[in-house]
């Protein structure tokens, strides 16, 4: 599951640097899923010590959970943006869409993986 964490990780830095690039750099906050993605890879590297694995997972999973109920609010935006309505931070909804489906997704591994 180490892997699993340092892989969500490094999708959630991905997001956030892209997202921050691809806005031309004018919003710091886009870089929010870098910092929740550093997390997660110094979470994952912890884990794969047998000594603080459970710690570091379980400190994966409050990542994951803190990352979606952060972003959610970006999905109730999400069929407005896809329906070309005008919104005013498309590039915030679709980061926000991504981090949340990223933390579900990570969640749900880690749930699956753990059995």
């Amino acid at each position: 599951m180490s892997n699993w964490t340092i892989g969500y990780g490094a999708a959630l830095g991905a997001l956030g640097l892209g997202g921050y690039f691809a806005t031309g750099q004018q919003s710091k906050t886009a870089l929010i899923p870098a910092a929740f993605g550093v997390a997660a890879v110094g979470l994952g590297l912890l884990a794969r010590s047998e000594k603080y694995k459970t710690a570091a997972l379980i400190g994966g999973a409050v990542i994951g959970v803190a990352g979606f109920a952060g972003s959610a609010r970006g999905l109730a935006k999400l069929p407005a943006l896809l329906k070309g309505e005008p919104l005013e931070r498309p590039a915030a909804v679709i980061s926000q869409s991504a981090m949340a489906g990223l933390s579900v997704g990570y969640l749900v591994g880690l749930a699956v993986g753990t059995r």
